[in-house]
């Protein structure tokens, strides 16, 4: 019996003929035959760092799940657990290929949940609660921590229903995603309005601007590649945004949609509700084209279901770039991590984790399920006005 999948060849590597590991889905052989890799498992059992999905699995248990597919999407437990075996470096190391992934390989994915988000249980007693009311917030930025902060950027991950996840999706799935929310964003009004770029046919003017505009997506990644995410690049992918450049939408970047709310400054609030405005009016364009009651892929239990099981719940991060260059030299990026750690956030680069930073970190929420969107969003303005103040304590001493 094969895995249910076999390598894949986008548009890039056609020329070669040779898969392009940042792109291609290319499957562990062992995998590929549905058989448990025990030669890997060896090597990769001597390092201290090991994927939640290793932590999670053995032979034993592979061999107990390699029988079942998914009804939905046709997905194995070898499929789901091909990027932690193609690359012992990832943190997750597995995906889910549709909801009932999810229960299917519950021995694999209920574990890998309870270790990513700690304190959440999947014993029942724990249910996620979708609120984006920023009346509920309690905090607000204080004056130190607005002059600091540069941009806000709140984005949130959802999945069609109607749909497998990607990393089970076809060339023909993409399209068909691609075609149906092409239809959602003509029905947007006022500040919500705008346009949609196709990656396979945006003109090269069109890539300059939003490549200048920081909001192209490209890929390019081989864990994500591991999982399905970039098969057929760069086919049913796209980008929208309104004319105000506030609200974005990347299509089948790795969900079906990553839906955006941005601005220069530190107006949280205001990002925050135009984001809940606008994930509301997905959802009605959706049902409204689709005629269906149900948009999102959504579980009592687990919230919004994401491929990764990392953005579980509320699929949100919430940040803010915030010039902290005193406490940068002191204190460098991973000490400034961990203060955030300790706050319930965390500290990046502000082109994302694992770039450099001079004068400016990226500050965001790092829990997403079991919390709602408001009190995670609440978090991340209490860390910010910590920091700025930490910031001016060292101004004033310099």
């Amino acid at each position: 019996m094969g895995c249910g999948g076999s390598k894949s060849v986008n548009v890039a590597s056609d020329m070669s003929g040779e898969p392009d590991p940042f792109f291609d889905l290319i499957i562990d052989e062992s995998l590929q035959r549905n058989e448990w890799p025990e030669e890997k498992e060896k090597e990769y059992r001597k390092s201290e760092k090991q994927s939640l999905m290793l932590k999670a699995m053995n032979k034993d248990l592979f061999n107990q799940l390699k029988g079942h597919k998914t009804a939905a999407a046709g997905w194995t437990i070898a499929r789901a657990i091909n990027t932690g075996m193609m690359y012992p470096g990832s943190f997750v190391g597995c995906h889910a290929g549709d909801l009932e992934s999810y229960t299917a390989y519950k021995e694999l994915f209920n574990p890998v949940i309870e270790g990513y988000h700690k304190g959440f249980k999947m014993d029942g007693s724990c249910h996620h609660v979708t609120d984006l009311d920023s009346s509920k917030m309690t905090n607000r930025l204080s004056e130190g921590a607005q002059k600091r902060i540069l941009s806000t950027r709140i984005r949130v991950a959802r999945n069609l229903a109607m749909f497998p996840l990607n990393p089970a999706g076809t060339k023909e799935t993409r399209l068909e995603i691609a075609d149906l929310m092409g239809k959602v964003f003509d029905t947007l009004e006022g500040d919500m309005a705008g346009q949609f770029f196709r990656h396979s046919n945006m003109t090269p003017e069109e890539e300059k601007q939003l490549v200048d505009d920081h909001f192209l997506f490209k890929g390019r990644d081989k864990m994500q590649a591991a999982s399905g995410y970039h098969q057929d690049w760069p086919i049913g992918r796209g980008i929208f945004h309104n004319k105000d450049k506030t609200f974005l939408l990347w299509i089948n970047e790795g969900d079906h949609c990553r839906i955006i709310s941005m601005e220069k400054g530190g107006d949280v609030k205001g990002v925050f509700d135009r984001l809940a405005r606008g994930i509301a009016a997905i959802e009605s364009g959706v049902k409204k084209v689709t005629g269906k009651e149900t948009a999102f892929m959504m579980s009592d239990i687990l919230g919004c279901i994401t491929c990764c099981p990392s953005n579980l719940g509320t699929g949100m991060r919430g940040s803010v770039h915030i010039k902290v260059p005193l406490l940068i030299a002191k204190h460098g990026l991973e000490g400034l991590d961990g203060m955030c750690r300790e706050k319930n956030c965390q500290a990046r680069g502000t082109m994302g984790e694992h770039t450099q930073v001079i004068d400016r970190i990226d500050v965001s929420n790092w829990r997403r399920l079991g919390f709602p969107e408001f009190q995670l969003v609440d978090n991340m303005i209490e860390t910010v006005n910590l920091l700025a103040e930490m910031e001016e304590e060292l101004e004033k001493a310099a």
